[in-house]
């Protein structure tokens, strides 16, 4: 019988994320029943929002329990089907959690062509991160022909597809990163105009010299220090798409931001976004990057760790910033 290996949520974290937070089982692969698909999954995607779920706090969506299977997105292979939409060997995403093998109702699932692009990339730029930086682009962000879009995390899964947007769309591109080579790449690959090193330590003059213009759209991903300091170069009703606060999702207290009044001074539209607002027009973001996947106009880069094992190592160097691109776990 196959077996089957699945990462469950140990304890709750206080602060940061360790290993001990969660503990690895295994058990017999189930069986599908009617209307349901068993799936192997072959990649695991490790994103941000999962720490938010390892905690009993309001969110959006429900947290894991402790005792049930982490949460996540995987991509994989149909090994049986009961349901009339898919077969065995159908390519699919599914939220499966960390695990090796997943029983799903068929409308969970999503059919995905892997003869376009590799099966990892649907985890990533054509995934949910790529989704995520099209409709917090098109929708919050909003940018015009000449506009200044300044986005942090700029090599991450998300950062890395709102610059590249911004660059199709005519707009000047402008990343926020740590470290050296995540700007290099940022700009020598990704084509932006200008990434600013925020380890550097000079980060407000960095960004001023990188946006003569001011920011009239900034994507943010990381929060904190680094949202008060863009709020310093914002333009007259410019506009702010808050994504992500990955620099408050360990902290024990919230950092509290300082200019707050730009906001109001300059008439900014600063909203929250979940990329599930748009489920309805996922079809359109989806042919949209594919487009721009198969011309060579988005590029694309991963940060793999081998074996179901490397899972919580691979979350807790996310949310460290080790990784570089799009965290995935290959499974098989």
């Amino acid at each position: 019988m196959t077996a089957n290996k699945a990462w469950t949520l140990a304890s709750y974290p206080s602060g940061w994320v360790t290993e001990a937070n969660f503990r690895l089982i295994e058990s017999p692969a189930p069986s599908p029943k009617d209307g349901e698909v068993l799936v192997k999954n072959l990649w695991l995607s490790l994103d941000p929002y999962m720490r938010g779920r390892m905690s009993q706090q309001k969110s959006y969506v429900k947290g894991v329990e402790v005792g049930e299977v982490m949460t996540g997105e995987t991509a994989g292979e149909v090994v049986e089907s009961r349901h009339a939409g898919f077969k065995a060997g159908d390519k699919v995403t599914a939220p499966s959690g960390w695990q090796l093998y997943c029983c799903l109702k068929g409308e969970l699932l999503t059919k995905v062509d892997a003869s376009k692009a590799p099966l990892s990339y649907f985890l990533g730029c054509l995934g949910m991160p790529g989704r995520t930086a099209y409709f917090g682009m098109k929708e919050i962000c909003a940018p015009k022909p000449g506009d200044t879009v300044v986005v942090s995390a700029a090599s991450g899964a998300v950062g890395s597809v709102v610059g590249q947007l911004a660059k199709a769309w005519g707009c000047r591109a402008v990343g926020i990163a740590g470290g050296k080579e995540k700007c290099g790449y940022a700009v020598k690959e990704l084509g932006f105009d200008a990434c600013v090193d925020y380890k550097a330590g000079n980060l407000f003059d960095g960004l001023k010299a990188a946006c003569p213009n001011g920011v009239d759209a900034y994507f943010e991903n990381v929060g904190g220090e680094i949202l008060d300091t863009v709020l310093r170069l914002m333009n007259l009703r410019s506009r702010i798409t808050i994504c992500g606060l990955i620099s408050d999702y360990n902290a024990a207290e919230p950092y509290g931001v300082k200019m707050f009044r730009s906001i109001l001074v300059n008439r900014i539209k600063m909203q929250g976004m979940i990329v599930f607002d748009w489920f309805e027009r996922y079809p359109e973001a989806n042919q949209a990057l594919l487009e721009l996947v198969v011309a060579g106009k988005l590029k694309y880069r991963e940060s793999v760790l081998e074996g179901i094992e490397n899972a919580p190592k691979g979350l807790i160097g996310l949310l460290k910033g080790q990784n570089f691109g799009k965290q995935l776990i290959k499974l098989a």
